[in-house]
């Protein structure tokens, strides 16, 4: 985001009609308001709509509130890695299985805080049930330091601004060390999990502020200051948590460069090479970022492999891309992008896959993204073959466009690798 588009976004509710009164507590929100929708979290509309006067103060605030539930709730955030089921111990043992799996390690239990002990909530094997909160164990650690704890178990502490609530326990009993990549996953997973359960609380208690009659105004302005800086907060974990899920699956895709930046960088030039507007050119950019984002759930064996490959295993990559789609579905501010990941193996003449989709009913985000991905993958090292030269992988570009990729996007592919 360019500081001036931010700068816009705040003048446009400083000082604002918009407003209930004009008190300072009152234009801090405001620039709360200002830098939701700079951040396009919610829409100008929606920030007016919030803002809007009443001649009730307290009645303006509990409006004001009630928007604010409707942005955010427990099925938005902790929908982040797809959990089917919002039952509490079902979320917890997801979140575990998620881990364990993007990880390919032993096992993952998760702890949350309760009474001065840490207990077990979610788990993917047996586990101690609970540990007391102090030095004495890597959960104790990490939940007090707030730090990742490495000891026989890697302890990664769930916390976010405003408290600490659990730790998530990882168990590696390979000799294989788990890569920092994976670990800045976990870190990212257990921050944005607990901002989600703690802005969950506060709406809770929101909600019971609205229905007290005795609540004053001095109670919702405290309430509402909490829920948007927690709405704030949630938003930055979540692209911290993407841009991690990117890089774990460069990682576990044997690329030793930045596949995904690289794939979403160049799809960025060709969107300015095109001359298309910021909004579209920054959802094709995260497009590009996550369309390999289903290959974290995929055994790390499959990509460092130099043999050939059974099966099964090329039906687990061919098919990688949906579990991408399902991951993004559930990222509230990204849901946009997913036509653009769902359709990014479509061919310009139609024998693509998924739908055999034909030249320009493939959205051209999924055309630009399918290009660029190409174009880096071409050009980079993998373990079985060594990078091409860059004319060698812009000439097989030039032949296969009109076939695999559409022309236009070819052609402003090459203006803007040879700028």
């Amino acid at each position: 985001m360019k500081k001036e588009e931010k700068n816009n976004g705040i003048s446009l509710f400083s000082q604002s009609d918009y407003l209930i009164d004009k008190d300072p507590i009152e234009e801090i929100f405001a620039l709360n308001l200002g830098d939701f929708v700079a951040e396009n979290l919610i829409s100008e509309d929606l920030a007016k709509k919030i803002g809007a006067s009443v001649k009730d103060k307290k009645a303006g605030l509990i409006n004001q509130l009630k928007e604010l539930i409707s942005i955010y709730s427990m099925h938005n955030t902790l929908c982040v890695l797809s959990f089917e089921n919002l039952e509490k111990q079902a979320i917890f043992t997801s979140i575990a299985e998620s881990v364990k799996q993007m990880l390919e390690v032993e096992a993952c239990h998760i702890y949350l805080e309760k009474d001065g002990n840490l207990e077990i909530q979610g788990t993917t094997s047996n586990a101690v049930e609970h540990y007391l909160i102090d030095e004495n164990s890597a959960a104790g650690k990490a939940f007090l330091s707030r730090e990742t704890v490495f000891a026989d178990v890697i302890a990664v502490p769930m916390h976010c601004n405003i408290n600490s609530l659990g730790v998530i326990i990882v168990e590696n009993n390979s000799e294989k060390e788990i890569n920092e990549k994976y670990i800045e996953l976990v870190e990212s997973i257990a921050v944005l999990f607990a901002t989600s359960i703690t802005l969950q609380k506060t709406i809770d208690e929101t909600n019971r502020l609205i229905a007290d009659e005795h609540s004053t105004v001095s109670d919702l302005q405290h309430i509402r200051a909490e829920l948007t800086a927690l709405i704030g907060d949630l938003c930055d974990y979540q692209q911290s948590f993407v841009q991690n899920l990117a890089n774990a699956v460069d990682t576990k895709g044997g690329y030793k460069v930045a596949h995904s930046k690289n794939t979403a960088n160049l799809a960025r030039k060709i969107c300015k090479q095109l001359g298309l507007n910021e909004k579209t050119t920054d959802l094709i950019y995260y497009a590009g970022l996550l369309q390999n984002i289903g290959k974290i759930a995929l055994p790390e064996k499959i990509f460092t492999s130099t043999g050939k490959l059974s099966s099964d295993e090329i039906k687990k990559i061919q098919e990688h891309s949906n579990v991408g789609v399902h991951f993004l579905m559930n990222i509230n501010f990204l849901s946009e992008v997913v036509p653009y990941i769902t359709y990014q193996k479509e061919k310009y003449d139609g024998t693509g896959e998924p739908e055999g989709l034909k030249g320009q009913s493939i959205p051209f985000g999924s055309r630009i993204i399918a290009a660029a991905d190409a174009y880096c993958a071409m050009t980079s090292d993998r373990p079985y073959r060594k990078a091409m030269p860059l004319e060698k992988a812009l000439d097989i570009m030039k032949s296969e466009a009109g076939t695999k990729w559409d022309p236009v996007v070819v052609n402003a592919l090459s203006e803007a690798v040879n700028k």
